[in-house]
């Protein structure tokens, strides 16, 4: 698309206006084009990154092993009972993973719909998501010094590391998003959607395979090698805090054509501050003209709802195969790479799914599947699947994955990869459709922190009906009142097949 250079002589809020309202061609093309893929392909460099370090591999370890072990190393447990030792150990890792968690998810919130504001007003992403990509492998390479005790980066600046990363990532998230309604013709938008998750989780599958055929097997069963490539020694946590670097890597290693293909519409000359300035402005006032997007507005609202509930799932979704069926660091990961498999079929099966029934129609479908799969999922223990319908068994002799319950709960995994995937798809291409054309980068600001802001709501839910109910199941199946009021108001939500242009 040509760009509009502006001219020395015009004053920056001249500037900015020529740049909302200069001339923009609309969008063509298709998911195959090199707009289109080169837009998803972002995700295949950047989201192995979330993946690894935020849900399966650091964040685990440094909520078990850093802090965790060293509240245990210190001595202020001695004298407990080990188990519950561990139990309080393990309590003060999950509330300091929360607290990164919280943090970062306020800085985002203050600040995201305010950068979304400004692209809307000719800021150029490129140079942006550039730099937003230099600060995330940075910080994610850093991680390699993330070690037990004193030998390493202390507990405070791994959480430092971590906020920094978070934001950034949400940044670029505001960014990546706020192009995609450039990336093709407007049909082809939920395919393009659909496609970035698809990548981003292939990607991560390749990254889980490498750690654990390369590292995590060898150290366990040795195959399919002796011992650990490169030397690398699992019982200094090596192949876990190798997760940070590995997405580093492979980040930079894989963003160029991004940079080569997508389109940027921002306008080259666009001054930063003044259309941050501008874009804060804009945003308090769309807030107080809440009635004229009433119909984004309350999407906003129902998908805050139901991303605060899927972050839920997903945290718990860890904590019971690990409380119920007793599964280690390989199964997993094992686990893991799995689910990341499946969700590359969801991120097409979200594209379908939208091109078929409409994004609203797709978000419900999606939504009463997810809840139950969740109730699928909390039928399974040890001892019994279906609520005690059927008695779990042994089905082979082998290290890892050998019961009945083991195969359900993998196939459970298969359905929430798939649903939740295409959620995430779906709901970006909601936004597409019901968002004013020249304001969706400031709603894409919104819609990125949507699922952070009342982060503490699920952790809330269950802490408050595990108390009434004495159960562990009942109070993890609180977070399906979380997807019944998303989807609730949801279904109050407007919207036609075909975004606006």
């Amino acid at each position: 698309m040509t760009e509009t250079p502006l001219t020395p002589g015009q004053d920056e809020e001249a500037m900015i206006a020529a740049a909302r309202l200069g001339a923009r061609a609309p969008a063509t093309g298709g998911a195959m084009d090199r707009p289109g893929w080169s837009w998803a392909w972002f995700e295949f460099a950047r989201n192995p990154y979330y993946i690894l370090v935020v849900i399966y591999i650091f964040a685990p370890y440094f909520a078990r092993e850093i802090v965790g072990g060293n509240l245990i190393a210190s001595g202020a447990l001695d004298g407990l009972d080990p188990e519950q030792a561990r139990a309080i150990a393990g309590a003060k890792g999950q509330a300091t993973v929360a607290a990164v968690t919280k943090w970062a998810g306020l800085a985002a919130a203050l600040t995201a719909p305010f950068l979304g504001a400004a692209f809307d007003r000719g800021l150029r992403r490129k140079p942006f998501l550039l730099a937003m990509i230099g600060v995330i492998s940075v910080a994610s390479f850093s991680l390699w010094w993330a070690v037990p005790g004193n030998a390493g980066l202390s507990v405070g600046a791994v959480m430092g590391l971590l906020v920094i990363a978070y934001v950034a990532f949400t940044y670029s998230e505001v960014g990546h998003n706020s192009m995609l309604a450039d990336a093709a013709r407007p049909e082809a938008l939920p395919a393009i959607s659909g496609l970035g998750l698809a990548l981003g989780n292939a990607a991560a599958v390749i990254l889980f395979a490498g750690l654990v055929f390369m590292f995590a097997l060898p150290a366990a069963i040795h195959w399919p090698f002796r011992e650990p490539l490169f030397g690398i020694d699992t019982s200094k946590f090596e192949h876990l805090r190798l997760a940070g670097p590995v997405a580093a890597v492979w980040l930079l290693a894989t963003i160029a054509p991004f940079f080569l293909y997508s389109r940027d519409t921002g306008v080259k000359g666009t001054p930063v501050i003044p259309a941050i300035r501008d874009g804060v402005k804009g945003v308090l006032a769309t807030i107080r003209r809440a009635t004229e997007h009433r119909e984004a507005f309350k999407f906003l609202i129902a998908r805050t709802l139901y991303a605060d509930g899927m972050t839920a799932l997903l945290t718990i979704g860890a904590v019971y195969v690990s409380l119920f069926l007793g599964w280690n660091v390989i199964e997993l990961t094992f686990y893991a790479i799995w689910a990341s498999a499946w969700a590359v079929v969801g991120g097409v099966f979200g594209g379908w799914l939208d091109g078929k029934l409409g994004p609203k129609n797709a978000l419900i479908v999606e939504l009463v599947a997810i809840v139950l799969i969740l109730v699928f999922g909390l039928s399974i223990t040890q001892k019994s699947l279906f609520f005690g319908l059927i008695e779990n068994r042994d089905m082979w002799n082998a290290p890892f994955l050998t019961t009945l319950s083991d195969w359900v709960y993998m196939f459970q995994g298969t359905l929430i990869a798939v649903f939740a995937t295409a959620n995430i798809a779906s709901s970006r291409s909601m936004l597409v459709h019901i968002a004013p054309p020249n304001m969706r980068g400031e709603f894409f600001g919104l819609f990125a922190i949507a699922g952070t802001v009342t982060v503490w709501m699920g952790p809330l839910l269950i802490e408050v009906f595990t108390d009434v109910s004495k159960s562990q199941r009942i109070g993890i199946s609180a977070i399906a009142l979380l997807f019944f009021a998303g989807l609730a108001v949801l279904l109050t939500v407007k919207s036609e097949k075909r975004p606006a242009s």
